[in-house]
């Protein structure tokens, strides 16, 4: 699976947001060729909206752009957006306990690494990090997505509400050793809520 990811920064009405995804832009995501669903996420505190798509090839999720492009300019002008990045991955690791719902928590954080590893530290995450993430309390889906060009990529949890968000958080932040002796970066973690879920 390939994955876009736009994150719009400065947002003053998050509500308003959801609905131009759902009312604008979702036409136009299922009327193109490989679309295979999306969700939005946010953190209303710091006005932060996260939209996620995912496509059946690279040459699907590219093709789209031309269409997408122009609504991601038009939802920066009506959302008071303070600015809009868009980057693209792929998807490697998906697990889903329970389909993410409306309200769900999502703890999304940022690793890099060099990407002649990529292969050799996804082996171990799957393998040793994954399962115990699955174990804790609340858990509902995963998701690590990776560029394969620069070692850049996201890894999302997704958890049934804050107070099981918060207790996986402290668990991460536990593990973060044995993945920074294998090379791996962690940058920002962003604590959002689910406010969009479309699974064709």
């Amino acid at each position: 699976m390939y994955a876009r990811v736009v994150t719009f920064t400065g947002v003053n009405d998050i509500d308003g947001a959801v609905r131009f995804m759902q009312e604008t832009v979702l036409p136009v995501l299922r009327a193109q060729q490989g679309y295979q669903g999306a969700s939005a996420s946010g953190d209303r505190s710091s006005g932060v909206f996260g939209a996620l798509s995912l496509w059946e090839s690279a040459a699907d999720r590219d093709a789209s752009e031309s269409a997408l492009g122009k609504l991601r300019e038009e939802a920066g002008r009506q959302l008071g957006a303070g600015g809009a990045t868009m980057e693209t991955f792929e998807e490697r690791v998906r697990e889903v306990s329970r389909p993410p719902a409306v309200g769900s928590r999502l703890m999304l954080t940022r690793i890099s690494m060099d990407p002649a590893k990529i292969d050799e530290n996804l082996s171990f995450f799957t393998a040793q990090v994954v399962p115990q993430i699955k174990a804790s309390p609340g858990f509902r889906a995963l998701r690590n997505m990776i560029n394969p060009q620069t070692g850049e990529g996201l890894v999302g949890t997704v958890w049934d509400d804050e107070a099981t968000m918060q207790a996986a958080a402290e668990a991460a932040m536990a593990r973060r050793g044995e993945g920074v002796a294998r090379g791996v970066n962690f940058g920002d973690t962003s604590y959002r809520e689910i406010l969009f879920n479309d699974a064709p």
